[in-house]
């Protein structure tokens, strides 16, 4: 156990002697002794020797116990100013006492005529020295706790769960809002002034319903400077208990996010101005198709059904003039015929006719009819009454036929199905397509993640430009399901 080094400044030969004797008959000797008859002779010793504690008889010669104290506390060596003094009163005198412990005293004892103060005095002495070590130790984690939170770029603060209107500290970096800490602290009511008007209530709930009930706090908000810029801020915050698991006070931080934000709007701006360029494109190139298909239908249509026309025309010649006619005509007129059917599956795939002159839901039944023709699958479709009530407009006429084309597609060519169901309805204005096949089923997310996804991206996109979300899930039993959702406007029903 280290030595305790005392300072006694008492005039009194006899009080000296029994101060010594007592502190000297401690066990191990954890007291040394030095001794002062007057005030002026105590404060240059408690200078030059910077002492553990003063032992201060409130009566000296030269200077009173108050004195001293004031004289002590006045030094400009912060090591002799925080000395903790002990002082010694007379019997009579509990308000001198107080006195003296307004003006910096650690604690006093009362000198009795008995001298029981004596049998105190260790006792006393080793717990102003545990408090001073307790406190010297307070102090530096408060040093080392400022140095670590005000070296980082975030606004770090405490607040009590009892209060959790007032900061009990925040850190230097509140100079982010153009404030100064001594504000936020002084002027509870500032935190709430900085949110935009907009936002307080919901903010300013959460807040404080974390803070009052010691949740953890975990929330994004805006704040608004000095200068009046708005800046978006992350406030993260966690009760901190003692030993006992008692709360003692909710520390927390506000990380300033505005850049991060300022580049998730860009992004989200980026995003969807691709997505209005892919729509766009989409719609160019839906055009061209009708264009392609109506060009095809007027000219080449024409002509394979004239040159079908005229090798007809030479057939019927030929038998009416008595003479076989040559087997080429026939063979001709069936590849005209075959270049016909040709031209009409080109048509129908580059634009389906029904789809403009009849609409979406009977497009998607003749669709799965042909499917069926073409593939053998057995294909059901099943169109709700409450969808089929709905006008839908070009745009997302198109984009529901070529997602219910491409879904179709897929199951042809990997699913190795049987069955296909394609189910459309419309509940609380909502619309739902759902295609679902009895197949191989998909390998999974990392399937769809793939650089080899692009029709399911290519499905997922075009649905999301219009508004709407589209999944692509395993079936229950093997398959796949393939569901698109899409809010519809009121307009939209008839």
């Amino acid at each position: 156990m280290n030595t305790i080094l005392v300072l006694l400044v008492e005039d009194d030969v006899v009080d000296r002697m029994a101060c010594r004797r007592r502190l000297s008959a401690t066990p191990g000797g954890r007291f040394r002794l030095v001794e002062a008859d007057d005030g002026e002779r105590g404060l240059s010793l408690a200078s030059r020797l910077c002492p553990d504690c003063i032992l201060l008889d409130y009566r000296l010669p030269d200077l009173s116990g108050i004195e001293f104290l004031d004289r002590l506390k006045a030094d400009p060596d912060d090591a002799v100013r925080s000395i903790p003094v002990l002082m010694l009163t007379g019997a009579d005198s509990a308000a001198v006492a107080t006195e003296a412990m307004r003006h910096g005293a650690s604690d006093y004892l009362v000198k009795d005529a008995i001298g029981r103060y004596l049998e105190l005095l260790p006792s006393a002495l080793e717990r102003i020295q545990r408090e001073r070590r307790l406190m010297k130790e307070k102090r530096q984690a408060e040093a080392r706790f400022r140095t670590l939170v005000e070296q980082t770029q975030a606004i770090s603060y405490v607040v009590a769960t009892g209060r959790p209107d007032r900061f009990h500290y925040i850190s230097p970096q509140i100079g982010i809002l153009g404030a100064v800490p001594e504000e936020w602290l002084n002027n509870p009511g500032l935190y709430a002034a900085s949110m935009l008007p907009e936002d307080r209530n919901e903010v300013l709930a959460e807040v404080l319903r974390c803070r009052r009930d010691g949740l953890p706090l975990r929330l994004e908000y805006r704040l608004r400077d000095r200068s009046g810029e708005v800046l978006w801020f992350r406030d993260q915050a966690d009760v901190v208990h003692d030993d006992t698991g008692q709360a003692l006070f909710m520390q927390g931080t506000l990380i300033d996010i505005t850049a991060n934000k300022l580049a998730e709007q860009k992004l989200i701006e980026t995003r969807d101005e691709l997505r209005s360029l892919a729509a766009h494109q989409e719609r160019i190139r839906e055009g061209e198709r009708q264009r392609i298909a109506r060009e095809i239908h007027d000219e080449l249509g024409g002509l394979l059904t004239g040159i079908k026309a005229y090798l007809s025309v030479i057939d019927a010649r030929c038998m009416q003039a008595g003479r076989p006619a040559d087997p080429l005509l026939g063979d001709t007129a069936a590849l005209a015929q075959e270049a016909i059917d040709t031209v009409r599956r080109v048509i129908t795939d580059l634009r389906p006719s029904v789809l403009d002159q009849l609409g979406i839901w009977a497009a998607l039944d003749w669709y799965a009819s042909q499917v069926a023709q073409r593939s053998g699958l057995e294909c059901h479709c099943e169109i709700m009454s409450s969808a089929a009530s709905l006008a839908i407009d070009a745009d997302r006429s198109t984009m529901l036929f070529r997602i219910a084309q491409e879904a179709m597609t897929n199951i042809q060519r990997h699913a190795a199905a049987n069955k296909v169901r394609l189910q459309a309805w419309c509940e609380d204005g909502q619309l739902t397509l759902l295609i679902e096949d009895d197949g191989c089923g998909i390998a999974g997310a990392a399937a769809l993640s793939s650089d080899t996804s692009w029709g399911i991206r290519g499905m997922q996109e075009r649905s999301r430009s219009l508004g709407g979300e589209l999944s692509v899930l395993p079936r229950a039993g093997g398959g796949t399901v393939v569901m698109l959702q899409m809010l519809l406007e009121m307009h939209d029903e008839v």
